[in-house]
């Protein structure tokens, strides 16, 4: 079986009737693996793999207040496929296609064959040229797109690169391929992740505890195995993962694969994503009965990135109020308690 990037593969699958589907596909991209494929059940309406990724005509509907670029990388791009909004990190998006097309996508408008495309020669030497001007950076993050749709030569050679750049420490990849397409994890890719000599960091996107297939656990296996240390990033989603069971379920199977959980994104005001999006006090009440319920190192971070190109807020429930040495301090069953105690 091959992926799944059109109206009619829909329909031949069984996972769609594709009716009115043609003007969704003219918007936004389509692209269903079949590893992801096998993990959908057409019978199932409700089903949260489909949600993820086989489009609906509620990806029509633009609300007021969403944008085709929510989190402002274009207002922090001084170079093409750089994004530098933090002092000491740049994003590097030498890519802009993915494996597969996630619904609630935030690039949505910019990735997939008719979006930015892959940085040609010039451009991917004028984005490295940046990054070694600029003696602030420590990190570089490799996202796009998904950088590792790109062959282990290919990776191989950016990693080259940055590593003649003495200040650059760190370099992270975002992804979605060990979970849905974990062959493609191989020795080779694990060697060329490794390459640069600096300590590498790879954010695994993961939604829904089903995503962790006995191939994805293997896929997992063999990257931390080779001493790439695993993050991870999640999007709290209305309908794939916003109850207790499900979320809790999420971050132990991260933990299980030694993925530390990262961030938990709120949802981004993507066009024609509103069907997705939870309210932050519902997203803050899930985060606080995850205290109670996992262990810490279960627990990711729960972040909006405030539209405009401001950067990340921890939007976590606040359990700590008060001032002048006089707190009240909420557990997690929601009692209150004064600290210092009387």
């Amino acid at each position: 079986m091959t992926a799944i990037k059109t109206v009619n593969g829909l329909v031949d699958a069984g996972l769609s009737d594709g009716m009115g589907l043609d003007a969704v596909a003219a918007k936004y991209a389509i692209a269903i693996t079949p590893d992801v494929a096998a993990l959908i059940d057409p019978s199932d309406l409700d089903d949260p793999m489909a949600k993820q990724f086989v489009p609906t005509l509620a990806e029509l509907v633009t609300t007021p207040e969403e944008r085709a670029d929510p989190i402002g990388d274009l207002t922090h791009s001084p170079v093409e496929g750089i994004v530098h909004r933090y002092p000491d990190r740049v994003l590097l998006k030498a890519v802009h296609v993915c494996p597969v097309y996630c619904r609630f996508c935030f690039r949505r408008e910019m990735v997939g064959p008719a979006g930015l495309g892959t940085l040609t020669g010039p451009e991917l030497d004028a984005a490295v040229g940046y990054i070694a001007d600029h003696p602030e950076i420590w990190e570089v993050i490799l996202t796009g797109g998904d950088p590792l749709v790109l062959s282990p030569r290919r990776l191989a050679e950016i990693m080259a690169r940055l590593a003649g750049i003495e200040h650059v420490k760190i370099v992270r990849f975002h992804t979605r391929v060990p979970v849905v397409e974990p062959e493609r994890v191989d020795d080779g890719m694990v060697a060329a992740l490794r390459s640069s000599g600096k300590t590498t960091y790879l954010a695994v996107h993961a939604n829904h505890p089903r995503e962790f297939t006995e191939a994805a656990r293997g896929a997992l296996a063999r990257l931390a195995d080779g001493g790439v240390v695993l993050v991870s990033q999640s999007v709290l989603l209305k309908g794939v993962n916003d109850d207790i069971e499900t979320l809790a379920g999420l971050m132990k199977a991260f933990v299980e694969n030694r993925v530390k959980p990262y961030y938990l994104h709120h949802p981004d005001l993507a066009p024609g994503t509103s069907h997705f999006r939870v309210s932050i006090e519902d997203g803050q009440a899930l985060v606080t009965a995850l205290r109670g319920r996992i262990s810490g190192l279960a627990r990711p971070t729960y972040v909006l990135d405030i539209p405009g190109g401001y950067g990340k807020a921890d939007i976590g429930a606040a359990s700590i109020s008060g001032g002048d040495g006089c707190f009240t301090v909420r557990d997690w069953q929601g009692g209150a308690h004064r600290y210092p105690p009387e």
